[in-house]
This record gives structure tokens, C-alpha cells and sequence, in this order.
């Protein structure tokens, strides 16, 4: 982890380090608060393209960062049939790391906020990249087609770390902002589920190598950044190359031919569209980055799309 100054804001800078054992990230695909403008990421494990963890078996989480374990919480999470009646706050001082990050206006390093971890570690505990910090939970606050993951956010050590809102701003390392693939809005389904099918399209580039995700498009098709989030169905998305936009790439975006949100730095706003497979509606796409697959994820209640179902995903004005 670094932190890097910004215009009116210091952000944290996510490395490859907090990347490496993870195949999958959104900063935008989620409705909570703690999302909100890309103030957090959620990092998936393993082939995680279902709710459930890989093999039906609990999956470590290895640990994004380095420090010192400063606390863990439990929480009551809400009521739901598939999901734990529990989840979990883990507090980890990053300036306690054997080489520290850059320090924040206040002059000290942020206290990372992990959530969605079953402890096996406590407080004054040191961890390092990579160090197991216990399993993964599949809590409450999860929507049924979301499989299991960890959140990430950052708090300057002045700020309340428990409160869900007040992350400071996150960027991504230019080695780690994902490659835009072009999507025809078509593919064959290889995993279902009960609210979920994803696609075998859009194909990743170079599975393993570097994260890519899909294009969105200007008005006349052609790719300007990777589109990140729940379309339509949280409230908005963002850009995940747009770290450094400038104001002139503001404005409509574009996806499958169809004007999908206004952008606004990296920041999406949605517009008001319906995502269908084969002319049926369904809730939404779920757009991440992926480091070994890529496929279209489409979400919702009652998803009917058996795997080898060929599907042609359209997007419509509602």
C-alpha cells in the first residue's frame, strides 16, 4: 500500500501486493455506503463465480496488507436464508508494518477496515501480505447472487474506524488498472445458479497475466475505460482506469450501444435502463475486474438460463 496526494484529497494508492492472491475486484459493484464513489474494494478468492465458497468448503483470506491488528468486532448481520446470522470487523494498523505507507495529511499511516472475515487473528497480532487473517464469511449483507469476498477500506487514524461511512478516497496503481475488452453483448452460459449465469464472453486476453474487464464504449462503440459495478441495480458504477481522468472525458457513457450512465471523474451515474437476455429482463449485470476469467455476469431473482444456453444480452431504455 502507498498513499498518493490528490488535488483537495490524500487517497490510498492500491499496490499489486493487496491484488496478488485475489482473481477477481469492484470498487462500485455493491449498494452500501461504505462504496460509495470507490471508497472501497471487495477482493474474491479462488474461481468465486458462484455464491458459494470454492468447493463448498471455507476459503482463507489472505490478508491485502501489513500491520498491526488494533481490533476485531462482531456484528449482527441481517437475516437471510443463505448467509451467516454473523459477520466481522477486522482493525489493522498499517503504520506498524515492518515498512510503513506514507502518511496521510494527519501525518500517520491509515488503520485498514476489513470486513466479511471470520478472525483467526487478535488484537496485537502483526500480519504480513499474504498471511491468512481466518475464513471467509458469507454474511447477511451479501445479495444472493454475490459470492463470498472481503472488503477493504482505509480510515485516517484520527477518524471513528467502526462507522461504515468516512473510507478515505482509493486509486488504483497504474499496474493494477484493468485492460478494456470489447463486448458484443453475446456468449453461452457456464455456471448457474438460482439468481445468477455467467457467460463464457467476453473472453479475458491473458488469463493469469494482468485484471481486465468490459468496455464501456463512447457514442460510436469505441472502448474508453473498464465499466465497474451492479447495472442497474445498485445505485451507481464507476470507471476503474480512471484514476487520472480529465474533465473532458465526463459525460455519456455507453454499453452495448446504449447510453448506460454519465460519468463524472470516474464516478457513474446510471441512467434509467432495463439489461435483458434474450429479450426477458432480468436485475442487472454484475461488472467486476477479473485476473483469469472474464465472462458476463447476469443477476437476479429467478434467473431461468441453464448452462450451453446461447444468450444475447441487450440493454433498453425503460
Amino acid at each position: 500500500m502507498s498513499l498518493a496526494p490528490q488535488a483537495r484529497a490524500m487517497a490510498v494508492t492500491l499496490s499489486g501486493d493487496a491484488f496478488r492472491r485475489y482473481r477477481r475486484f469492484t470498487l462500485y459493484n455493491s449498494p452500501y455506503v461504505a462504496h460509495d464513489r470507490g471508497r472501497a474494494v471487495d477482493l474474491y478468492p479462488g474461481e468465486t463465480t458462484g455464491p458459494d465458497p470454492v468447493d463448498g468448503d471455507p476459503v482463507a483470506a489472505p490478508s491485502p496488507v501489513a500491520g498491526e491488528v488494533v481490533d476485531t468486532r462482531t456484528v449482527t448481520a441481517p437475516s437471510r436464508p443463505y448467509a451467516a446470522a454473523e459477520d466481522h470487523l477486522i482493525l489493522v494498523d498499517t503504520g506498524a508494518a515492518e515498512t510503513p505507507a506514507l502518511t496521510t495529511d494527519s501525518g500517520a499511516s491509515p488503520v485498514a477496515r476489513i470486513l466479511h472475515v471470520d478472525p483467526a487473528v487478535e488484537a496485537g497480532d502483526r500480519v504480513a501480505v499474504g498471511d491468512s487473517l481466518g475464513t471467509l464469511v458469507r454474511a447477511g449483507f451479501f445479495a444472493p447472487w454475490v459470492a463470498n469476498h472481503l472488503h477493504l477500506g482505509f480510515r485516517d487514524p484520527d477518524a471513528n474506524p467502526y462507522r461504515a461511512a468516512g473510507s478515505l478516497p482509493l486509486e488504483l496503481d497504474p499496474a493494477v488498472r484493468p485492460e478494456t475488452v470489447p463486448w458484443d453483448g453475446t456468449g453461452t452460459v457456464v455456471a448457474t445458479g438460482d439468481t445468477y449465469a455467467v457467460l463464457d464472453s467476453p473472453a479475458h486476453p491473458a488469463p493469469g497475466e494482468r485484471f481486465a474487464g468490459v468496455a464501456a464504449t463512447d457514442a460510436r462503440g469505441a472502448p474508453v475505460d473498464v465499466l465497474d459495478g451492479g447495472l442497474p441495480h445498485y445505485d451507481g458504477g464507476g470507471l476503474l482506469g480512471a484514476g487520472n481522468r480529465s474533465a473532458d472525458t465526463d459525460g455519456p457513457v455507453f454499453l452495448l450501444g446504449e447510453r448506460v450512465g454519465t460519468a463524472d471523474g470516474r464516478d457513474v451515474t446510471w441512467a434509467d435502463v432495463t439489461v435483458r437476455a434474450n429479450g426477458e429482463p432480468v436485475r442487472g449485470l454484475a461488472l467486476a475486474a477479473g485476473r483469469d476469467r472474464l465472462g458476463a455476469k447476469l443477476v437476479g431473482e429467478g434467473v431461468d438460463l441453464p448452462v450451453e444456453t446461447d444468450v444475447r444480452v441487450t440493454i433498453d431504455p425503460t
